[in-house]
């Protein structure tokens, strides 16, 4: 579709409208009408795009996702030529993202399947589905920093992109629960000392 087209434009208000209300709410607090008022559309407009609360929320889980692959394909740190330092420089830029409230800067997906895992299986999966993604992306850089610097490690990097995630996302709980940002950065700083304890450069002549 267009992306000028009306159609397409009124869509998009409505997935970044939900992405602004579900991360505020909670998936099952959001009411389509507090989407609608965010986005200035009606409910016969909304019901021309989706067909369900549910629905919405799968298609605003691809958007989130869309959005934050696009951000951090054209991170800083996806300059730097050493993987180890990209995964670093990745960390960093998590960490340069927390800023404002908890809304702002925490994760739609980890929002939704918190609330919606047993419930809404097709959210779960969506949810599953792009956060497992984003882990394979990590595992790449961290495959090719484990076979210059950590080649006899005792995990794989598909484990390691997950723990990634798995910090990110309790580290994004935590930000809710003390309201604000500093604790999720602090967390994410203990992240990339881990990452340095993993990944050591060898010294010369080792």
């Amino acid at each position: 579709m267009d992306p000028t087209d009306p159609q397409h434009q009124s869509k998009t208000k409505f997935l970044d409208a939900a992405l602004q209300v579900i991360r505020t709410r909670g998936y099952t607090a959001t009411r389509i009408e507090d989407v609608c008022a965010v986005a200035g559309l009606t409910k016969g407009s909304f019901f021309h795009h989706f067909k369900s609360k549910e629905e919405l929320a799968i298609a605003a889980a691809d958007h989130f996702s869309a959005m934050a692959d696009r951000m951090f394909a054209s991170g800083p740190y996806q300059r730097a030529t050493d993987p180890r330092e990209r995964l670093l420089g990745y960390v960093d830029f998590r960490i340069a993202l927390l800023r404002g409230a908890p809304p702002d800067f925490t994760c739609l997906l980890g929002t939704m399947v918190q609330e919606a895992y047993d419930t809404h299986p097709a959210i779960r999966a969506a949810c599953d589905k792009h956060l497992s993604s984003h882990a394979a992306t990590l595992a790449r850089d961290i495959a090719e920093a484990r076979a210059r610097y950590a080649p006899d490690a005792p995990w794989t990097p598909e484990s390691l992109g997950l723990f990634m995630q798995t910090v990110i996302q309790g580290a994004f709980i935590l930000a809710k629960a003390k309201q604000g940002p500093d604790v999720a950065a602090e967390s994410l700083r203990h992240l990339r000392r881990y990452l340095e304890t993993q990944l050591t450069p060898r010294r010369k002549g080792a």
